[in-house]
């Protein structure tokens, strides 16, 4: 069955104009683009996007970042699809992801690595719809 998941392009990725090579990436390893935008995440957002790690000492940091420029958001599909693009995507940390990732080939640090990909069906379904909110009753 085919699952849906979300790919954000951080403002990194963006800023140093990855995001047709970060897309590309993707498309050849057979995920259907369905939906796709770019936007500016606003503090709220962010906090409500990432209130998963609100507890934790990066949280700030992370909110700051991701509000820092445009990002692009994506819900791709296929198979397997969260699986699939979190091994696509690699480590959080560039430099112990495996090589042909995506983090590995744009990814900056830890805190600066290229993207976000949902890690679980439910998340991801959280995450569509509150980046995709035009989207709900479609999803």
């Amino acid at each position: 069955m085919r699952e849906k998941t979300l790919l954000l392009i951080k403002p990194d990725a963006v800023k140093n104009r990855y995001i047709g090579d970060i897309i590309t990436h993707i498309e050849h390893n057979s995920f259907h683009i369905s939906a796709m935008k770019m936007l500016e995440m606003s503090t709220n957002q962010a906090k409500h996007f990432y209130n998963i790690h609100q507890e934790k000492p990066f949280f700030d940091d992370l909110i700051q970042f991701m509000t820092s420029g445009p990002i692009v958001a994506l819900i791709l599909e296929k198979i397997n699809a969260v699986e699939d693009l979190r091994k696509l995507v690699g480590n959080t940390d560039p430099l112990k992801a495996e090589e042909n990732t995506i983090r590995r080939k744009y990814g900056e640090s830890v805190s600066r690595n290229a993207v976000h990909a949902s890690d679980s069906v439910a998340n991801a379904l959280v995450e569509i719809n509150t980046v995709f909110p035009d989207l709900l009753n479609q999803i």
